[in-house]
């Protein structure tokens, strides 16, 4: 996957590897000691369907790790 910034993906569309829209992208988390990316954090749709299996923070928004993310385009598609 090319290298892509940060800055360019937030507010981007995610969705499942299945189609299911997810929400937006709402930030990443770090980890601080090795500078790698951890989860995505996306703010879900407001008719997102309430059976999604997906971890959510304490905000309601789902976390994604990051290795789940599997391509980079018009949305950020990840594998469910």
């Amino acid at each position: 996957m090319p290298d892509v910034l940060a800055r360019n993906l937030l507010d981007k569309a995610v969705m499942g590897s299945d189609g299911t829209e997810l929400g937006t992208l709402s930030t990443m988390t770090v980890d601080t000691e090795t500078g790698r990316l951890h989860d995505l954090v996306i703010t879900p749709r407001n008719d997102t369907d309430a059976q999604i299996d997906l971890d959510r923070d304490d905000e309601g928004r789902y976390t994604v790790p990051i290795g789940s993310v599997q391509a980079v385009k018009d949305h950020i598609v990840v594998g469910r």
